[in-house]
């Protein structure tokens, strides 16, 4: 059975990838709705925490995870998984469990939208890049022949369009702008979570057979990046509510793009498809639990 899993393809049609296409570009929209420019501002004004957050998410974590893969040594469907995760910016839901973690909620904001304009040539880079500087995943990136400009195009359609938009209405509405992001945050959460559901149910005996070979996998890797963040941040000498911040920003991955490029690109590649699609509820579910933990701890220095 495991010798299948590299070839296996998750059941997926078109209209569930334009339904996966929109709901992100409208997360995103909802989370752009509550960034200003100002933010950006921000961030240049305390570059030191800027270059952290940017080098743990992008630098470090896709290093952190390359090691991984060499000690854990994974079918290699399952490891290209892993390093598209690790390219992935930082998921949208990191604000609100910053905020829930009595972390640095506009420092969170600021680094989600940072990252995700990094994202749009960060991910292709580093997805390829780490790909094949390991052989079993550099096998599987040639027979897809991954064209990295296409996917330059589709992450700045979904993640960079919206953003910008979002901004600009932020810019010239903010009242406006404020209501409608309330509205959209969550509802777009649940379709997309909904959405995770709905193609657990249609694959529901591909997943029954083969979830084991991700379910440690998966939680040992959320872990490693959650503390990544937290002591990088830490070694960085920021406060303890920067470590938090960055803890989640790190450990907190936009899964729902990396769903998207799999099925855009490589047809739903089983080992891949499986190890995302739990990580985009694994790491929901560690999220809530470490931002609960945090939120009733005192406050450090």
């Amino acid at each position: 059975m495991i010798e299948n899993l590299d070839s296996l393809e998750i059941n997926f049609d078109t209209e569930g990838l334009w339904v996966l296409n929109i709901t992100l570009a409208i997360i995103m929209f909802g989370v752009a709705l509550g960034i200003s420019i100002d933010d950006f501002k921000r961030l240049f004004k305390k570059p030191k925490i800027l270059l952290t957050g940017i080098i743990s998410q992008f630098f470090i974590l896709p290093l952190v995870t390359f090691i991984f893969i060499k000690l854990v040594n994974p079918m290699p469907s399952i490891a290209l998984g892993l390093m598209m995760v690790a390219a992935c910016p930082g998921g949208n839901i990191s604000n609100f469990l910053t905020q829930m973690a009595k972390g640095n909620a506009a420092l969170s904001v600021s680094l989600t939208a940072f990252a995700t304009l990094l994202s749009m040539v960060m991910t292709p880079f580093n997805l390829h890049f780490w790909g094949n500087l390991y052989a079993p995943t550099a096998a599987i990136l040639q027979t897809v022949e991954l064209d990295p400009l296409e996917l330059v195009k589709l992450v700045t359609l979904i993640l960079g369009v919206p953003l910008f938009l979002g901004m600009w209405v932020r810019n010239r509405k903010p009242i406006w702008a404020t209501k409608l992001s309330k509205i959209l945050k969550p509802i777009s959460l649940i379709i997309f979570l909904l959405f995770i559901i709905i193609a657990f149910y249609d694959n529901f005996d591909i997943f029954m057979n083969y979830i084991h070979y991700v379910l440690i996998i998966v939680i040992a890797h959320n872990v490693i990046a959650l503390l990544t963040g937290f002591y990088f941040a830490k070694a960085m000498r920021l406060s303890h509510k920067d470590q938090k911040t960055l803890s989640i920003e790190t450990g907190i991955q936009n899964s729902g793009l990396g769903l998207l490029l799999i099925f855009s690109f490589f047809h739903g590649l089983g080992g891949m498809a499986l190890l995302v699609a739990f990580w985009a509820i694994w790491d929901i579910v560690s999220g809530l639990a470490l931002a609960s933990y945090w939120s009733k701890q005192k406050e450090k220095a």
